[in-house]
């Protein structure tokens, strides 16, 4: 039995903002456990002047927060499921996946417009391939460009009409307490969304089984459930921040219903696909399914 638990996170607001939520959660449910908090700036929060595709991929928004779990620094960690890349350490596991947050993108544009009422031409930002070949897809007109940086940094630039709209997740919003800001939400039939988009990660050490069971309560099954299929999209097209790809799971009736995107990098050959099969009883069976999917995508 342990007295104290630490966790550990990356600094920005909105990745502070989830992370205390989640821990208020935790805590509340052990009343005894006093909680402490390790911030940590990871290889992606140094490096904003170049896309993620250039400098190694989403990985680098979790390597230094999974070397503090591995230094015994932390206890767990709460990620972004979107930037955990498919295949962790032997020594690491996500435990626990909590309710997933709306996983769909939204437009932000400063006049209130939403994507089909874009002036021609008009420039949208984001550094995402995956949201640049499908807003493309949708208006060839349009000028991606790309754009980094956290939340209140992409929205202030488009105010400043450094660019004419941006796309965000819609999830990032809401626990920032900045819905309002959207000027349209984005159905998954016009840009499906990246894989595990809108769930959080809780990562551990595989050997603490105490944190394992800490843990457990704040796990939703059934988005576990959506959220392995989607990685085992990601796994089988072997997908990075190279690879414009995505993936989005959700229950329909008693069954799974998983649709996938995938295109070259440079956004030619975008092709999609989608499977239904009986509601998965075990991660396994929905990995399975995100695999066929993917190899599905791979042979177009």
């Amino acid at each position: 039995m342990r007295d104290r638990v630490i966790f550990a996170t990356r600094k920005s607001r909105l990745a502070l903002a989830q992370t205390r939520a989640l821990v208020a959660e935790l805590a509340s449910r052990n009343p005894g456990l006093i909680f402490e908090e390790l911030q940590v700036t990871t290889s992606g929060d140094k490096i904003q002047d170049r896309a993620l595709a250039d400098i190694g991929g989403k990985g680098l928004f979790v390597k230094e927060i999974e070397e503090a779990l591995l230094a015994g620094k932390a206890d767990f960690a709460v990620h972004s499921l979107k930037d955990v890349p498919p295949e962790l350490a032997p020594s690491l596991e996500v435990s626990a996946i909590p309710k997933r947050e709306d996983p769909r993108d939204v437009i932000v544009q400063r006049a209130g417009r939403g994507l089909r009422e874009l002036g021609q031409g008009a420039r949208v930002g984001t550094s995402s391939l995956r949201r640049r070949v499908q807003l493309l897809a949708l208006r060839p007109d349009l000028e991606v460009e790309p754009l980094r940086g956290n939340v209140d940094t992409r929205i202030r630039k488009c105010r400043e009409g450094e660019v004419d709209a941006i796309v965000l997740a819609r999830a990032g919003l809401v626990r920032l307490g900045l819905a309002g800001e959207a000027t349209e939400v984005l159905e998954p039939e016009a840009l499906l969304p990246a894989v595990g988009q809108g769930a959080l990660a809780i990562e551990q050490r595989a050997d603490d089984a105490w944190i394992r069971e800490l843990l457990a309560p704040l796990s939703d099954p059934e988005t576990k459930i959506a959220v392995t299929a989607e990685r085992g999209v990601m796994q089988a097209v072997e997908g990075n921040c190279q690879t414009p790809v995505a993936a989005y799971a959700v229950r329909r009736g008693g069954d799974l219903w998983l649709r996938g995107l995938l295109a070259e990098p440079d956004g030619s050959a975008l092709r999609r696909a989608e499977l239904t099969r009986p509601w998965p009883d075990t991660e396994a069976e929905a990995e399975r399914m995100g695999l066929d999917l993917g190899r599905k995508l791979r042979g177009f």
